[in-house]
């Protein structure tokens, strides 16, 4: 379904999603701790056992008289050290009374040195949000549990409010009911990977943008083969110089998959749409420069199908950005520019009354 949107309008300069997108990156990473007075969570860190018994890296902060959880993680590479973006929302979320559970996904961070499991795009990390929620209740964090990620890690959270119910039916011994899922809120997540890297290949900044997460990702293989002898052959991260390559040459035989066409298939966040029965918060800008805008129609679609799903789509936002204006600050009544995390952590507030 359609939800009403609160008016977004960036300064003009911004008014470009790849400006947006790049302009985003460089000065949140400098500022952002600047852009608000509110403290840094006492985390306390804590290896939580996802699917498969794959252990995971995360953060824990529980604030006196909690009401709720949410559970994130980031995109296609970072890890919880320097991801500030995933930073203001814990800050954000905890000064509000939820509970922050933060991780490293499969392959990225810490959680990279616990294991050599790679990635699987959500068809496990699903699984891996509803053990870490599990875990949590055990800790004394308070469901309900809402599940988070930007870009790929939007992917993931979707994937998680997918399997939920499957999960916890499966394996009653989990302590966690149905009710203690409370939904998920993504921005600017990825929904189909076919589509999408050939689309973002197609431009000379996109190309740029892609050689430049290939060498990344590369970088994470590394740190797991240095990390896990024997568990990853040198010569296939050698080969593995883009996002497409990295899949082929790791991911794929793993899972299971004759070709990464089927992979990206399988693991397309826009294909489970349909099958979301938790209520669930997408954002999305319409001038997203990683993503094909012909998925667009097709989200919009899905979406007003659905009545557990809300839609903010927006005109303009990039990819992972939505910096405001101070004009639209004052519109919306947001003390600061992060405009995602608060229309986020509105739609929740929305959800609980």
């Amino acid at each position: 379904m359609m939800c009403y949107t609160p008016p977004y309008n960036p300064s003009w300069f911004l008014q470009n999603g790849l400006m947006m997108t790049v302009y985003t990156a460089l000065w949140g990473k400098r500022y952002w701790k600047s852009t608000t007075l509110l403290p840094e969570p006492s985390y306390h860190e804590k290896i939580f056992i996802g699917g498969q018994g794959v252990p995971i890296f995360g953060l824990v902060a529980i604030p006196e008289n909690a009401h709720s959880t949410i559970i994130g993680t980031y995109g296609i590479t970072g890890e919880l050290e320097t991801e500030w973006y995933l930073r203001v929302l814990g800050r954000k979320a905890y000064a509000q009374g939820y509970a922050v559970v933060l991780f490293d996904w499969r392959a990225h961070g810490k959680t990279a040195k616990l294991s050599p499991t790679l990635t699987s795009d959500g068809l496990y990390e699903g699984e891996d949000f509803v053990r870490i929620a599990a875990a949590a209740k055990a800790m004394g964090c308070p469901s309900k549990f809402l599940f988070t990620g930007y870009s790929l890690g939007g992917q993931l959270a979707l994937w998680a409010v997918k399997v939920a119910g499957e999960v916890i039916r499966e394996h009653e011994d989990l302590g966690l009911e149905d009710g203690d899922i409370g939904g998920g809120m993504v921005i600017c997540p990825s929904l189909d990977s076919q589509r999408s890297l050939s689309y973002l290949v197609t431009k000379p900044f996109g190309r740029y943008l892609e050689a430049g997460i290939a060498q990344n990702l590369k970088k994470l293989a590394w740190r797991i083969h240095d990390a896990h002898p024997g568990s990853i052959d040198p010569e296939a991260i050698e080969r593995a110089n883009s996002i497409w390559g990295f899949d082929n040459e790791l991911v794929i035989n793993r899972l299971g998959f004759p070709s990464v066409e089927a992979y990206y298939q399988a693991s397309s966040a826009l294909q489970i749409l349909p099958q979301i029965s938790k209520p669930t918060l997408i954002l999305y800008a319409a001038d997203d420069p990683l993503f094909d805008p012909a998925i667009i129609p097709e989200l919009e679609e899905a979406c007003d199908r659905n009545p557990a799903i809300d839609l903010l789509l927006t005109q303009y936002g990039g990819h992972v950005g939505y910096l405001s204006s101070k004009e639209c600050q004052r519109q919306v009544n947001d003390s600061d520019p992060w405009w995602a995390w608060n229309r986020v952590l509105q739609w929740l507030e929305q959800q609980r009354n």
